[in-house]
Parts: C-alpha cells; sequence; structure tokens
C-alpha cells in the first residue's frame, strides 16, 4: 500500500502540514496547530498499519479510522481558513488536498464492503 496512489497523496500532505505547523508554532499557536498535525499524519500512518490487516473486515475498519482522519484535518484547516488566524496563507490546496483524499478513501471502503458481501 505505501507505493499506492493515496499512499503517495497522504504523504505528500502530511509534508505540506508541518510546514503549515511550524508557522503555527512560530505564531504561538499550540493547541489547533496539535490538533491538526495528529490528525493530518494519522491518515498515512493508518494506510501504512491498514496493508498489513490480518482480515477484510480489519482492513476496512483501519481505513474507515483514516477516513474519519482526514474528515477531522478538513476541519481543521477550515476553521483555520475561516479564522484567518495567519494572513496571507491560502487553506484552499491543502484543502483540496484532503478532500480528494477522503474521496479516493471512501472509494476504498466502500469498494472494499462491497467485495466483503461478494
Amino acid at each position: 500500500m505505501k507505493n499506492s496512489i493515496v499512499g503517495g497523496k497522504t504523504f505528500l500532505f502530511a509534508l505540506n502540514i508541518l510546514g503549515l505547523y511550524k508557522e503555527l508554532i512560530n505564531r504561538k499557536e499550540y493547541v489547533i496547530s496539535r490538533q491538526l498535525l495528529r490528525s493530518s499524519t494519522s491518515i498515512g500512518a493508518n494506510i501504512e498499519e491498514a496493508s498489513a490487516a490480518l482480515s477484510k473486515k480489519d482492513f476496512i475498519a483501519k481505513m474507515s479510522i483514516t477516513s474519519k482522519e482526514a474528515r477531522e484535518a478538513r476541519y481543521w484547516l477550515r476553521l483555520l481558513q475561516a479564522s484567518n488566524f495567519i494572513n496571507g496563507i491560502t487553506y484552499n490546496d491543502l484543502i483540496t488536498e484532503v478532500t480528494e483524499v477522503i474521496n479516493m478513501l471512501t472509494k476504498i471502503v466502500k469498494t472494499s464492503q462491497q467485495n466483503l458481501k461478494e
């Protein structure tokens, strides 16, 4: 799974979030920055974990958690964007990135659930 498209996208997303995290810390924003960092970096980590799932049900459960983490990351990004906490930073690219990941994860989970039924 680490060479998968979604795995690659989540890795690059996490790298981009690390840059934003550093900027938030420089601005002395500690609470939201940590929440954003935690949820954003756990997306890829959970995909890695799902690749070693013990069963199809385990895979679906882990990928569902991954989707939830991505949605949480998107929430924190939208909150930062709406608050204009850092002027001059456009969050649209990051929100678009994580939304694409969410869509991919949703498709993976739905397809996996369908395959489990068959």
